[in-house]
């Protein structure tokens, strides 16, 4: 059965406070999400000191907000332990070989490896080895990039992966989304597919699980108006739920596929309401020769069906039938 799993992106939108993020992820958990997933940055281990920031965000430098944002091993036990407590999975994207060997003393569900680092093939070495689920993004990735990191993480031991369709633009337009890639990314991979979603809305996710996804990741914050990279083009607690209500309607109609003979069977009440019979359309004469413009069609359904209308055309009554009269075949020669 499908059962489409949803992480709710919480990056680095809590500002370094633990308080924070634990209602980032109380806030998330009673959407119904199934992981919460953080960003683990080590500036010094994963950037120069001069890297520039993505143009979306100038507010100030990268060491500047990794360094401010981050969280140490003990704040991040406590917030796997809080995920615990809440029955949500807890993630963590690493960007450096640093944070791979953070996060395995902290003992996460699985690791996202993040568009820019899908040639890292170091840091894919390394977590495949973990052996642990990968869920590779393909947002910033060629056909022979993801092509080498699919063999990489396989040759070193990854066997649970799952490769998602992902547009690095935010917001990305519909357009952009790329849902036609899915089938393709399935293929190619034989692996589970998914969609890590960065247009506003929820139609393209749902498009994504009705394209056969299975594990949708979105950014979640608390509100558009907090400070930060990501928070602006997230999406708020009410809209989450209701995506996440969406997705679980969305499974259980792809779960149930109908029989069309099989579902009439059960509808007979309601084809006696709403279908048409044939009656005289005026009052009709023993003998008289039926023709079209004799009968009528009209609710409910307790005579003959107006489907066999041409049955009855060219029959003489024998008996006289009045307006609005049920025809039966019986009073036909």
């Amino acid at each position: 059965m499908k059962t489409t799993y949803v992480i709710a992106e919480i990056g680095n939108t809590h500002e370094g406070s633990l308080g924070l993020a634990k209602q980032f992820m109380k806030a998330a958990a009673e959407c119904g999400v199934d992981c919460v997933k953080f960003q683990t940055h080590i500036f010094e281990a994963e950037s120069l000191p001069d890297a520039p920031n993505p143009p979306y965000f100038k507010d100030e430098t990268r060491k500047e907000y990794f360094d401010r944002t981050s969280f140490t091993l003990e704040e991040l036990k406590k917030l796997k332990a809080y995920a615990d407590d809440l029955k949500v999975d807890f993630m963590s994207s690493p960007f450096s070989l640093e944070a791979v060997d953070l996060l395995e003393q902290v003992g996460v569900v699985a690791y996202k490896i993040p568009s820019g680092e899908v040639t890292n093939l170091a840091l894919l070495e390394k977590i495949a080895g973990t052996k642990r689920r990968v869920i590779l993004s393909s947002g910033m990735s060629s056909w022979a990039e993801l092509d080498q990191a699919v063999e990489c993480l396989r040759e070193h031991g990854c066997d649970d992966l799952y490769v998602v369709q992902c547009t690095s633009e935010y917001p990305c337009p519909p357009q952009r989304a790329g849902i036609n890639l899915m089938k393709e990314i399935g293929e190619r991979y034989k692996c589970q597919i998914g969609f890590s979603d960065h247009t506003l809305g929820v139609a393209m996710p749902l498009l994504a699980v009705a394209n056969g996804a299975t594990l949708v990741e979105k950014h979640f914050t608390l509100s558009k108006l907090m400070y930060g990279s990501d928070a602006k083009n997230s999406t708020e607690p009410q809209e989450f739920k209701f995506l996440v209500d969406q997705i679980r309607a969305t499974d259980l109609a792809l779960n149930n596929p109908l029989d069309k003979n099989e579902v009439v069977k059960n509808l007979n009440e309601m084809k006696f309401v709403f279908e048409k019979t044939i009656v005289a359309s005026q009052d009709l004469e023993k003998g008289a020769v039926i023709s079209k413009d004799m009968l009528s069609f009209k609710k409910p359904m307790r005579g003959i069906p107006a489907s066999r209308y041409k049955e009855l055309l060219g029959k003489k009554l024998s008996v006289p039938v009045k307006h609005n009269e049920l025809l039966k075949f019986e009073d036909l020669f």
